[in-house]
């Protein structure tokens, strides 16, 4: 679950960026954007205003195979037609889709890269997050890789094996080092206007040809 099914008693504050979306790849099968932070993946209960919603606009059908968090930006694959969403989904739930994000953590992480294996599990209440769980929790992997450090930020590659609800967010916090900007775990500290948290880079094969397929998009952050 990400941050498009909060289902919260009263509306959040939902102001997103204006203007067509960017994209980086379409055929008759699919589309992929380029999503900007602050925009839902998906209509929410509350709020129309969605990345499929803008592309329904545009196509006959659309058909959403993945999600972002409405605080990520970045790669978000939507299909155009039915047999394209099945066999995205099963990429997707199989986990033969690679996927890269690039984040702005808190403090310098110590080590130039690593693995975080720590299980997740879901927590109630409103909104709904995430917590390790080391008992009950369901597995959740993470490698990273740093970019480059400061005594006060660390700018990551992060590779999730496991595709848990808010798991890079959660596995960082869980590090001491929570994403710059996150809004439900990060640092009391001024945040940026946004999470510094994208995706970056989805390797995948395509859903009718099964070509091998590596799109890429650049963090503007």
């Amino acid at each position: 679950m990400s941050s498009d099914d909060i289902q919260s008693p009263v509306p959040f504050a939902y102001d997103p960026p204006q203007g067509p979306l960017e994209i980086i790849h379409q055929d008759r099968d699919m589309v992929v954007i380029n999503k900007p932070a602050g925009l839902l993946s998906i209509p929410g209960r509350y709020h129309e205003d969605s990345a499929l919603s803008r592309l329904a606009a545009d196509h006959d059908h659309v058909y959403a195979v993945h999600r972002l968090d409405m605080y990520t930006s970045g790669l978000l694959i939507v299909a155009l037609r039915r047999k394209a969403e099945a066999e995205l989904h099963r990429q997707f739930r199989e986990r033969e889709v690679a996927k890269v994000y690039v984040a702005v953590v808190h403090g310098a992480v110590a080590t130039d890269r690593g693995v975080i294996d720590r299980p997740l599990r879901r927590e109630g209440g409103q909104p709904p997050l995430s917590v390790v769980d080391l008992e009950d929790g369901k597995p959740a992997r993470t490698r990273f890789e740093v970019l480059e450090r400061t005594e006060a930020q660390t700018r990551l590659r992060l590779y999730p094996e496991t595709g848990r609800s808010h798991q890079l967010r959660v596995h960082m916090l869980s590090e001491g080092h929570p994403i710059v900007g996150d809004p439900f775990y990060g640092a009391d500290e001024p945040a940026p206007g946004r999470m510094l948290l994208h995706a970056a880079k989805l390797t995948f094969k395509h859903p009718f040809s099964g070509v091998p397929l590596t799109l890429e998009s650049a963090p503007r952050f």
